[in-house]
């Protein structure tokens, strides 16, 4: 068992340039050694004395950085969660305008402002390149159309056979043989792209990164200054843990070497759990906003010969994710996240919440529509000031799972809302405004009625 050459012929075969077949062979010899990646909280302290971007301001020199700036959009995925069909970052969010539309205004405006020409990468897959080039298309007067100019194809890796850790053969529909590699894929594919010597040659040395499902995540040129006079490779911004946030990763500090470094819940053994959890010990999460020195990159790939050493996060799952009796595979996946840990003199930035408002479900989609979020003139979406950072908790049963399920419920005021939940089949008319605490339960063949007005606990 364990032969990588059938790995390296498939990948090959199907395009897959020398980064991307070293950044998995990496993870499939870990594999082989059976490694956990696991991180015991014996291991780690938490992480303190996090700089605040609160008190930053831009000046004229950092605006000027700006023109050696290149935004990334991690654009990969298809939200098929929700029962999307298409990339995720098409889906309208009001009045027909999409997440493609907003980091457009986005990019324009930091244009305008600044003078410079601030460049914007797509990472898209082979599932998202297509329409989202299409959309692009009403773009090609201010240049954001080519793929040749905006586009960086993320990689894919081969799934593996459980039983015989080799690629997996799935003749019905070859096509789920293959999985993404995660994001920590960044990497590889600007190497094996061409895009970092690339934009480097074009005076280009810093990144910022972060997802396109993400709208609060602009450029901020007080961010970008501070970044650049800090002379780091590699900066995480992260914000403050919730209720809310006590499953996803955090921020902490290995004791062996006092590195910065990221532990996800797959990587905490059982007994830690309650310890992860605690959200006042261990009290900020990524963001899964970067920031990079591009120069600097190049020269650490150079030092770990061409392949960052990320932990690789093992998933098990089936070939075909919609029969679980077909074959048990494993797919290996990478966090670009993890790699605070690869660069020596890696940062980390405390940034208001509003920098943080992803979309992962209905739920998401709700408040994100409604105006606890405004939309600004440049394109950033954020919380509503009266918030105070806290956003709205939405509680939605089943009949909600999927975006066309959604449409019928409607979008009420929950800008003075704490929390909502909404069980069963009901509709908002408009004009109705949740503040405090407030649930719906209707259990009715007919879709039960809200009148306008507001609604209290």
């Amino acid at each position: 068992m364990g032969n990588f050459d059938a790995f390296q012929s498939k990948m090959a075969a199907a395009g897959m340039g020398e980064a991307a077949i070293g950044a998995f062979r990496r993870n499939y010899e870990a594999l082989l050694r059976d490694e956990t990646g696991m991180i015991p909280e014996s291991s780690i302290r938490p992480a303190d004395g996090i700089p605040s971007s609160e008190e930053l301001r831009a000046t004229e020199a950092g605006k000027a950085l700006l023109s050696q700036a290149v935004v990334v959009k991690l654009n990969g995925g298809l939200g098929t969660g929700m029962g999307l069909q298409g990339p995720k970052s098409l889906l309208p969010i009001r009045d027909g305008v999409n997440f493609v539309d907003l980091m457009v205004r986005q990019i324009l405006d930091l244009r305008k402002s600044s003078g410079a020409n601030v460049r914007l990468l797509l990472m898209n897959s082979f599932s998202t390149s297509g329409d989202t080039l299409s959309h692009l298309e009403r773009y090609a007067a201010d240049g954001l159309a080519d793929a040749a100019e905006v586009e960086l194809m993320q990689n894919q890796i081969p799934k593996i056979d459980a039983a015989t850790l080799a690629p997996v053969e799935w003749p019905a529909d070859m096509d789920l043989e293959w999985c993404p590699p995660g994001h920590g894929d960044l990497f590889p594919a600007l190497v094996g792209s061409g895009w970092l010597d690339r934009l480097l040659s074009e005076g280009v040395k810093y990144a910022f990164v972060s997802n396109s499902d993400n709208l609060g995540a602009i450029l901020d040129p007080a961010l970008l200054e501070y970044f650049a006079n800090s002379g780091a490779p590699f900066m995480m911004e992260v914000t403050r843990r919730t209720g809310a946030d006590r499953k996803g990763g955090h921020l902490a500090v290995r004791k062996s070497d006092g590195r910065l470094l990221l532990r996800e819940v797959a990587q905490c053994p059982d007994e830690d759990i309650d310890a992860f959890q605690n959200i006042d010990e261990h009290r900020f999460f990524n963001t899964n906003s970067l920031w990079l020195r591009l120069d600097l990159l190049k020269e650490q790939l150079e030092a770990d010969a061409g392949v960052l050493p990320l932990p690789m996060i093992k998933n098990r799952k089936t070939v075909d994710p919609r029969d679980k009796k077909s074959t048990p595979v494993i797919q290996l996946e990478v966090a670009m996240g993890a790699a605070i840990e690869c660069f020596e003199g890696s940062l980390a930035v405390e940034v208001p919440r509003s920098r943080f408002a992803p979309v992962k479900t209905t739920s998401d989609l709700l408040a994100l529509r409604s105006d606890a979020y405004e939309i600004l003139p440049n394109g950033q979406v954020r919380l509503a000031a009266e918030r105070n950072g806290i956003p709205p908790v939405i509680t939605l049963s089943d009949d909600y799972k999927l975006v066309d399920q959604l449409e019928p419920l409607g979008v009420p005021g929950l800008l003075g809302c704490r929390s909502l939940g909404v069980d069963g089949p009901v509709h908002f008319e408009p004009g109705v405004v949740i503040e405090g605490d407030v649930a719906f339960s209707h259990s009715g063949p007919d879709r039960m009625q809200v009148a306008a007005g507001t609604y209290r606990s």
